[in-house]
């Protein structure tokens, strides 16, 4: 297992040298997703990755279709005009694949069609030569409805298509894929090695693939898909005794509440969601993964309750699973027809299963158990100095470092790409931290001061491109606001976690957003409603009107808050 750790004077890991990736088939066949994702998990191993594609780099240079030749899309003769054009663009691809190569990156993924075999054995004979290693990756797609669902949700949404009618925009696409594959050479010979990936994750074939990363390559393919799916984040609700690891207990009366305000949040949330992309949330699973801390899987029970009543009040709650008799570690719950019928809150999924994950479990702190940051620094100041120089990698004694919660947290990650029905995840904020960083790209040195708020539920899309991200505030109750219930003062911060007061605290926190990251564009809607910070290195990356991109060749940020 890998997650990112060291660095080596040449840039390069894994004693793999620098690899080629080209990508290979017809238009909408999923190979901007399957190179997105794949960038997005070497990168989390430390690999320095970075991916060129062929269309956003033709749309930053020449613009939409509307100022191209009629026949630049078209295969076979075309005018002089657009052949120089074409040979324009692709030769910038390549000398942007050979700067990242000469600059200390050690993969490049080449996002383009490359359907014609002279052409992409051109390529790989250049690069070859140079030393580098070439693979071919060939996404073959014969599912009608992942076409059509490609073309819809990414293609026509693209520059290209700009005030076009998405109809329209569907028959002059398809025109474009018929026009290819006339020419369409998909791979037969065994010159190169490669990998064949039908359906975006159905089926996988290989022809000599060697080494390390070429196979945690493979590994991760077999594993992606590209349905649409909504991945939720949420802390567990405030506990009994907070400030110590080795204590398990039970959720507060705040705890409690809570965990029914996330559960109405979050039905709520979802049933909107997939309403507005006109799918029916009753229709829909809804998976939720847990640790097995008391704190966690208690804080997913109200979900499990409500498949059966209309609503809990929070004094008639009942018996809740103990760690003698938990949640099943894998349970699913059919809700009965009449309760699904009759319900008047928001509408319920049609099974609610249930999964506590040993591996979520949060991070150990050792000696510094219970401690402050303030405690911390006085009682270990050369763990303390050494921690805070390198808080990702460091381990003080009997700990964990956060490198050691993303090796334990790999298999969650495969999971998480596994899954393909809408996920929320309950969890500790270190787990979270990492979980995200992976999601959104975050360098791994940026994780330990990721901010993760309870009461704030963290909603992430895996797109084409990246994926959409917006951050929902639902609650301001004990555990969050510094206020409790009557003259009961209660701080947002378990005020001796000590993980979670180093990025929570204003001396350790840092906010994904505006002053973090460098940006071409910054705007502000509906009074400080929604913040929106973009950066894009390569082309144009699809936005909606709420919701924004994370992805990029670098790094594209977004925080969305709204105020509920």
């Amino acid at each position: 297992m890998v997650a990112p750790l060291y660095t080596t004077a040449s840039g390069l890991l894994f004693h793999a040298g620098k690899i080629l990736v080209i990508t290979i088939g017809l238009p909408a066949r999923g190979k901007t997703h399957i190179s997105r994702a794949l960038e997005r998990y070497l990168r989390w191993m430390g690999v320095k990755t970075q991916v060129v594609s062929l269309g956003d780099y033709r749309r930053k240079k020449l613009g939409g279709t509307q100022k191209l030749p009629p026949d630049y899309f078209s295969l076979g003769e075309k005018s002089p005009e657009t052949i120089a054009l074409r040979k324009r663009i692709s030769d910038g691809c390549e000398k942007l694949i050979w700067d990242y190569f000469e600059g200390g990156g050690q993969v490049v993924i080449y996002d383009a069609n490359n359907g014609i075999k002279a052409t992409r054995h051109a390529i790989a004979e250049k690069f070859d030569k140079a030393g580098i290693h070439v693979v071919l990756l060939e996404s073959i797609c014969d599912n009608k409805e992942v076409i059509e669902r490609n073309i819809r949700s990414v293609k026509i949404s693209s520059p290209d298509y700009k005030n076009w009618d998405p109809d329209e925009a569907v028959r002059d696409y398809y025109s474009r894929i018929q026009s290819h594959e006339k020419y369409y050479e998909t791979i037969e010979d065994r010159t190169w090695p490669y990998i064949k990936i039908v359906n975006v994750g159905e089926k996988i074939m290989l022809n000599n693939v060697h080494g390390y990363l070429q196979s945690r390559i493979v590994f991760f393919l077999m594993n992606i898909h590209n349905k649409y799916r909504t991945i939720y984040f949420a802390r567990s609700g405030q506990s009994l005794i907070e400030h110590s690891y080795k204590a398990d207990s039970d959720l507060s009366p705040a705890g409690w509440e809570y965990a029914e305000k996330l559960k109405d949040f979050v039905l709520e949330r979802r049933a909107k969601s997939l309403e507005q992309r006109g799918l029916n949330p009753r229709e829909r699973k809804l998976v939720i993964w847990t640790s097995t801390r008391r704190r966690a899987h208690h804080t997913a029970w109200p979900f499990v309750a409500s498949s059966f009543q209309k609503s809990i009040p929070v004094s008639n709650i009942p018996t809740p699973p103990t760690m003698d008799h938990p949640i099943n570690s894998s349970s699913s719950i059919h809700l009965p027809e009449s309760a699904n019928g009759n319900h008047n809150g928001p509408p319920m999924p049609s099974t609610i299963k249930v999964v506590e994950k040993p591996q979520m479990l949060e991070i150990n702190p050792g000696v510094w158990d219970g401690l402050s940051p303030e405690q911390g620094k006085k009682y270990y100041p050369e763990d303390w100095d050494r921690f805070t120089k390198d808080p990702y990698a460091y381990r003080a004694p009997r700990a964990e470092s956060y490198h050691d919660l993303s090796v334990r947290l790999e298999p969650t990650l495969i999971e998480l790409e596994r899954e393909q029905e809408d996920l929320l995840i309950i969890g500790h904020a270190s787990v979270i931290r990492c979980l995200l960083a992976y999601l959104i790209g975050l360098p791994a040195s940026e994780i330990p001061a990721i901010e993760i708020a309870r009461g704030d539920l963290l909603e992430v899309v895996p797109a084409s491109y990246g994926v959409h991200s917006h951050a929902f505030h639902f609650w301001d109750g004990p555990g969050r606001t510094g206020e409790g219930d009557g003259d009961v003062a209660t701080d947002v911060r378990d005020a001796n976690n000590f993980y979670e007061n180093y990025a929570e605290s204003t001396k350790g926190k840092r906010k994904v957003g505006v002053e973090q990251w460098a940006a071409e564009t910054v705007e502000t809607v509906g009074a400080g409603e929604v913040e929106e910070t973009k950066t894009a290195k390569e082309g144009y990356v699809e936005q909606e009107a709420t919701a924004t991109a994370i992805a990029s060749a670098d790094l594209l940020t977004v925080t969305v808050e709204e105020q509920i």
